[in-house]
């Protein structure tokens, strides 16, 4: 048995019912149910790195909470048709992106950065939720802009995608 407090009753055992690698190889999922009332959760095991701070748009530094950008990217995916499993992948990624860096500190707008293209390839409607929190958009003209922007890019890569098949 395990010590691992279960969500749903709050009761410290636990057994692990599977474990598996998680496609980027950087964490091992686990299946876990609670020995008292028999509910199922997940958990990661993830290598431990040295502090990454996250230098705001104030100045302030913070440091890095992955489950405040999955609770951003949750926002701007919500009743979209994106499953938690896509969107702790897309944190995962841009977690992993930022560790390779080797850098102590990161700007914010570099992480929002990493995250729009992922998100982009997603869901759009997402894509844009998260850019108008991101970009901060303060009219309906930054919308259009950014819209105008996006539909170019889906235009220019559906005709690289063409020239591809010929």
């Amino acid at each position: 048995m395990n010590k691992m407090e279960c969500p749903k009753c709050q009761y410290n055992n636990t057994k692990v019912i599977d474990s598996r690698p998680t496609e980027d190889g950087k964490s091992i999922r686990r299946r876990r149910e609670c020995t008292r009332c028999g509910a199922r959760f997940n958990t990661y095991e993830r290598v431990e790195y040295s502090p990454l701070l996250v230098i705001k748009r104030d100045g302030t530094r913070e440091e890095f909470n992955r489950e405040k950008l999955l609770r951003g990217i949750v926002r701007s995916a919500e009743k979209r048709p994106i499953s938690r499993d896509q969107m702790d992948r897309l944190v995962q990624k841009v977690e992993n992106q930022l560790r390779e860096q080797l850098e102590t500190e990161v700007e914010s707008k570099k992480i929002g950065e990493l995250v729009m293209p992922l998100l982009m390839d997603l869901d759009e409607v997402a894509y844009i939720r998260f850019a108008s929190v991101y970009r901060e958009f303060q009219s309906k003209e930054m919308f259009l802009r950014e819209l105008e922007a996006m539909a170019k890019k889906k235009h220019e890569a559906d005709q690289e995608q063409d020239h591809s098949d010929d």
